[in-house]
């Protein structure tokens, strides 16, 4: 059983021994609100960093390979070799292969490795678990942009720091969907799942903008500067992230009983024999004990699972077997499976493809592709308030899959036509592709991991969440590699047509929820 001691950050014991000097403005301030929100703004940051350490493969990938014809020669450098601006080994004929080879190593490791972070997360220190996974994770993200500066030419090398930044990656969503369920219940979900994670595609803005500022004169910073953002997120997050309501109910309403504890015992003559803090003393368990309230707070930790505090006592995680047998994770599982694939083939082509449809330079073609998440903005906040209203998740989904068909198929078709047209085009195909992604991923969720058939037993959502974001995730990994060899053997139609039939399986997959929401059966 964890102390309060062990549950309150650092940073968290500092700030609240500063403000208890200022009595006034604590009266003024609603702390809990304070950390709830808290939590919001922390997770948010969280997830946006490792989004952020995802994206710079997509940006650097159109100067490890490009056209050295079209490529200002720099003074010093003897462009007699007309492969001098390549970097080996993806100079090869078949580069977008060795690209499609480097997503799937880190996506399939992250897929599978999904399926027992949930599990690890249900059992653990959140805050704890997700500070070191910020910290490996800018490691690895580090590590694929030191091969610059010691000049690194072994694909081995590359394959092996996506796997290890592939699984240190799968630490970041059970954490932050299990510290976001702690403190906000079932009111609005939607929507504000909806409005929280857009963090993903704020993450992939920032992500991309970091590396298109260095990839044309030193492209090792574009891993490394993502990689300490991370980093430097994932101290953030150890000093202040309050995990769980009770960590703090502790440090407050439990010191109170306390205090009034001690007060009693001094009338009766009794003086504290520990110096320690109060929650702490012998006494003080004896003061506190009886208490339903209290002893459901000293049982809960910040490794508990999601909404757990929604219950009267805790109860037994609920395992794999017993997760995928929840009326509608495996339709949504495999749903995600082909929306991933097809949000994920943008991740890490987006800017490539630009860079190969039109005359921009490589920052530039960089920079455009943020439109895309831009739109995925919009379309997470969409769905949820969708979902939220109608409380169809299943409905929205397959809307917003089905009209990304023809707005996927004019991208490609009228992309070349204008600077406007594209931004336009981008935005309404992200909005679209990353709607249902998004609602999956989060408000789903979190409804499936507190379904009725648990019977109050709330201790799954990690579970849940996992086995929908890995499943999700190997679709994320087949789809680059797909597009990747298409792109080779083929051309970009080709992937687009993919891509569109990747959503018309998704859809289909959904039929039998849609049916069940149309006729209103729970």
């Amino acid at each position: 059983m964890s102390s309060p001691t062990n549950s309150v950050p650092y940073g968290v014991q500092i700030l609240q021994k500063i403000a208890d000097k200022f009595p006034r403005l604590t009266r003024i301030v609603d702390r809990e609100n304070l950390y709830k929100y808290s939590v919001l703004i922390l997770t948010f940051i969280t997830y946006a960093a490792y989004h952020a350490s995802r994206k710079p493969i997509s940006v650097v990938k159109i100067v490890l390979y490009q056209n050295c014809s079209e490529v200002t020669t720099p003074a010093p450098i003897n462009n007699t070799d007309p492969d001098w601006c390549n970097w080996a080994p993806f100079n090869a004929e078949h580069h977008n292969a060795l690209f499609g080879t480097l997503d799937s190593a880190f996506l399939f490791s992250y897929g599978i490795a999904m399926f027992f972070s949930g599990i690890i997360a249900e059992r653990v220190n959140i805050r704890i678990f997700l500070t070191i996974g910020m910290l490996l994770s800018g490691t690895a993200c580090s590590m694929f942009g030191l091969a610059h500066y010691y000049n690194i030419h072994s694909m081995w090398y590359f394959i092996g720091v996506q796997i290890f930044g592939g699984i240190c990656q799968t630490t970041g969503w059970p954490g932050v969907v299990t510290a976001m369920g702690n403190w906000f219940g079932k009111g609005n979900r939607g929507f504000i799942f909806g409005i929280w994670n857009s963090h993903t595609s704020i993450g992939n803005i920032i992500g991309t903008l970091l590396a298109s500022l260095y990839v044309e004169s030193n492209w090792g910073l574009s891993f490394i500067v993502p990689g300490i953002f991370i980093i430097s997120s994932g101290i953030l997050i150890y000093l202040f992230l309050v995990v769980h309501p009770s960590d703090i109910n502790s440090d407050s309403h439990l010191n109170e009983k306390v205090q009034n504890g001690h007060k009693a015992l001094e009338r009766n003559g009794i003086r504290r024999q520990s110096p320690h803090r109060d929650y702490n003393v012998p006494e003080e368990n004896e003061i506190l004990k009886g208490s339903s309230e209290e002893d459901e707070v000293k049982e809960k930790t910040e490794g508990s699972p999601i909404l757990s505090h929604l219950n009267g006592s805790p109860k037994k995680a609920v395992g794999f077997i017993g997760a995928i047998k929840i009326p509608g994770v495996i339709e949504f599982s495999m749903c995600l499976f082909f929306a991933k694939l097809v949000s994920y083939t943008f991740l890490y082509w987006l800017p490539n493809y630009i860079k190969y449809s039109s005359t921009y330079s490589p920052s530039q073609s960089a920079d455009l592709s943020t439109l895309f998440d831009v739109g995925g903005i919009f379309g997470g906040i969409a769905a949820g308030i969708f979902s939220d209203m109608f409380g169809k998740s299943a409905c929205t989904c397959a809307v917003m899959l089905f009209l990304a068909i023809p707005s996927l198929y004019a991208y490609n078709l009228l992309s070349s036509v204008s600077l406007i047209v594209n931004i336009a085009l981008l935005v309404v195909a992200g909005g679209l592709v990353n709607g249902p992604y998004a609602l999956i991923t989060t408000a789903v969720s979190a409804e499936l991991g507190t379904h009725s058939s648990l019977k109050g037993n709330s201790k799954a959502l990690s579970t849940v969440t996992s086995i929908i974001d890995g499943t999700g995730s190997i679709g994320a990994a087949v789809g680059p590699l797909l597009a990747a060899y298409i792109s080779d053997l083929f051309d970009w139609t080709s992937v687009f047509y993919m891509l569109m039939g990747s959503n018309v399986l998704a859809i289909l997959l959904l039929t039998r929820l849609v049916k069940r929401e149309l006729q209103n059966v729970d």
